[in-house]
């Protein structure tokens, strides 16, 4: 059966000879009603305050509708939800739930305005300056941003732990355009920025935007640093061990490590000469794969030094495999002690399960957005990261705080934005109350009444 139209109705093809029939006139809807656990999420955690207090805002009072508090809100919402563009607020300013979120129904000052910001304010706001000038006012603090990741994981704990494990990774942020700092890399085989991240667990502590033309550990140092004086302020006694791949294997950041009471497991890049070194223990992989027809692995422990780059011996922990007809070797350097990690512990247990972060960094990247990194300058570029990176930070917390021991306590952001966030609901506003009469289909119900418990006490 053919559908048709109006400009006021749409016709269906009818269900059980009941006609079905569509049309704009349902009043204040919202797709976002779930939205409000994450209003709860940042009064627990206190996000959006302390990041929007990282920009200084030079505007006349007299003339602003908007606060920059209401403007970061915003951009932090609306990534959170899935909203990854600035044009997207063209519309979502008349959304009922943004509303909300931003403490504010109506304009204030100018009636015409909606209650939160279009694109062309918030425009302004991602192309703020270190200083403000006659046509950027807002200008953010970049160091103060940095430091608020630190501190938001910092708050995440009760108490200090006695050890932790920082993971160092660098991925590409494929570019499309002629972006400030774009450099093709040969790795990834396209051109793109060759951002820094460092977390622990869950936690974002660091989102650093680089130009690719470099060595993925350029910088590290210094973030590391950064982090661990800030860290050692705040609990004096922790242990802290850095994790990374072999591109991080470097002189200059293993002799910090060294110097500052920081362990290290790193990948090491394998060669002719290490490959060598383990001849004896690949024989035996040889031997026992062809005998099971399985993989079979063995395990060195042994003290290595490159030829020039290295100043000093280190514990080196070789992985002998042989796998689908041939070799496989791996190896990680470390300063972790061989009594505490066995070899076969560090590479199987530590080392491997770095593979985690990866799966962070997929979820700020893609289910975040922070991949869109399409400014013409890298300061802007920078900013968006950090935008992205805050809407991970909220999420995340969301997920630790009121999702533990459901079965969504392990989701994806994606996932829980779609079996969360995205509930639609009727909303009507009298004199005493705003109410979102949600879904009462949702299938997610009990998941989300619990997390609202959680939060709420959290936030109390």
């Amino acid at each position: 059966m053919q559908t048709e139209c109006s400009a006021e109705r749409f016709d269906f093809a009818a269900v059980e000879k009941r006609a079905v029939v569509a049309g704009f006139d349902g009043g204040t809807i919202t797709s976002d009603a779930g939205a409000l656990l994450l209003g709860l999420t940042d009064r627990a955690i206190g996000l959006v305050g302390r990041f929007a207090r990282c920009f200084a805002d030079a505007r006349n009072p007299a003339l602003i509708e908007h606060e920059v508090k209401t403007l970061v809100s915003q951009r932090v919402f609306a990534l959170a939800l899935g909203y990854e563009d600035i044009n997207d607020h063209d519309e979502l300013r008349h959304d009922p739930v943004m509303a909300v979120l931003a403490g504010k129904l109506k304009a204030r000052r100018h009636k015409k305005c909606a209650a939160v910001a279009g694109k062309s304010t918030l425009n302004r706001l991602e192309l703020s300056r270190g200083e403000p000038s006659r046509y950027h006012k807002i200008s953010h603090d970049p160091a103060a941003i940095e430091a608020l990741f630190v501190e938001l994981f910092v708050g995440a704990h009760a108490a200090a732990p006695e050890e932790i494990v920082l993971d160092l990774d660098a991925t590409d942020d494929p570019l499309h355009g002629n972006q400030e700092g774009r450099f093709f890399h040969g790795y990834y085989g396209h051109y793109c920025y060759l951002p820094l991240y460092v977390l622990c667990g869950n936690h974002l502590l660091c989102a650093k935007l680089r130009p690719a033309n470099i060595d993925a550990a350029a910088g590290s140092v210094q973030e590391i640093e950064r982090i661990v004086h800030r860290l050692r302020g705040r609990w004096p006694k922790v242990r802290i061990v850095l994790r990374a791949d072999s591109g991080f294997a470097r002189e200059e950041l293993m002799a910090w490590c060294e110097s500052n009471a920081v362990d290290y497991l790193f990948g090491l890049a394998r060669n002719v000469r290490l490959v060598r070194h383990i001849g004896a223990e690949l024989g035996q992989a040889r031997a026992e794969s062809a005998f099971t027809n399985r993989p079979a692995r063995r395990f060195k422990d042994f003290l290595w030094t490159t030829r020039k780059s290295w100043s000093c011996r280190r514990r080196v922990v070789a992985k002998a495999e042989w796998t689908q007809g041939e070799a496989n070797p791996r190896f990680v350097v470390t300063s972790l002690d061989a009594e505490a990690w066995p070899a076969r512990s560090l590479y199987e247990d530590l080392y491997c399960a770095r593979g985690e972060m990866e799966n962070r960094i997929k979820e700020c990247q893609l289910d975040l957005f922070a991949d869109r990194t399409s400014a013409a300058t890298m300061r802007a570029n920078q900013l968006r990261l950090w935008f992205a990176s805050m809407a991970y930070v909220l999420v995340c917390a969301l997920r630790r705080i009121g999702l533990a021991n459901t079965r969504l306590a392990r989701a994806s952001c994606a996932t829980i934005r779609l079996k969360l966030f995205k509930i639609g609901a009727l909303v009507s506003v009298s004199v005493r109350r705003i109410k979102l009469a949600m879904n009462s289909a949702c299938p997610f119900q009990r998941e989300w009444a619990l997390t609202y418990a959680r939060l709420s006490a959290a936030a109390a």
